[in-house]
């Protein structure tokens, strides 16, 4: 595999259902059409909530794969792409990790506890510099995450900060569908040029 080959573009989700109008969805079909190979990693077909039944849905994927990859994590997606990193290897040339949740603090009614997170392998949160280049974006009003929690995770794992402003939590529910910034962020990474300034979020 060249520095100019086109690498495998791999979406990790959260723990979420497929979603017609969700950015990652959209970016799947527009990143096809535009000639590259996507893969989707599914969600677990057993407990939901098991960080094994995640990360190893994500080793499934990546060693069908030939050649390098770039990440696309949402949500819950990062935190399975950090933990699968923790333990496993690809040739992994970069990785968009979006709106991270954090936790290790108590979510918004209606998500899992902390308890629940922590029985089910969740946390303690990794916190050992990722072994590939990354770009955390974070929105100024997450729900399930304070800017300055991201931003600290950020820095543990090496990864450029990218803020987006007050987006929610990147989805539908905080009312956004395509996200635009993301082809190019996920450009930047395929071609090393992580550490490029963006346009503003869109």
């Amino acid at each position: 595999m060249t520095g100019t080959s086109k690498p495998t573009i791999v979406i990790v989700p959260g723990m979420r259902d497929h979603v017609e109008d969700h950015w990652q969805t959209i970016l799947a079909e527009q990143l096809r059409q535009a000639g590259r190979t996507v893969r989707i990693v599914p969600p677990p077909a057993w407990n939901r909530l098991s960080r094994d039944a995640h990360v190893a849905n994500v080793v499934e994927v990546m060693v069908q794969i030939t050649g390098s990859v770039v990440i696309v994590a949402h949500s819950a997606g990062v935190m399975t792409t950090v933990q699968w990193a923790q333990w496993h290897d690809a040739d992994v040339r970069g990785a968009l990790l979006a709106a991270p949740p954090d936790f290790e603090t108590p979510l918004p009614d209606g998500y899992p506890t902390p308890d629940e997170l922590a029985a089910y392998g969740w946390t303690p949160v990794p916190r050992k510099p990722l072994p590939f280049p990354s770009i955390v974006a974070a929105s100024s009003n997450d729900p399930l995450a304070s800017l300055g929690r991201v931003a600290e995770l950020a820095r543990k794992w090496g990864s450029r900060l990218v803020e987006l402003g007050p987006v929610g939590h990147l989805n539908p529910a905080s009312g956004h569908g395509p996200w635009h910034q993301a082809e190019e962020l996920v450009e930047a990474l395929a071609h090393g040029w992580c550490h490029a300034g963006p346009r503003p979020a869109s």
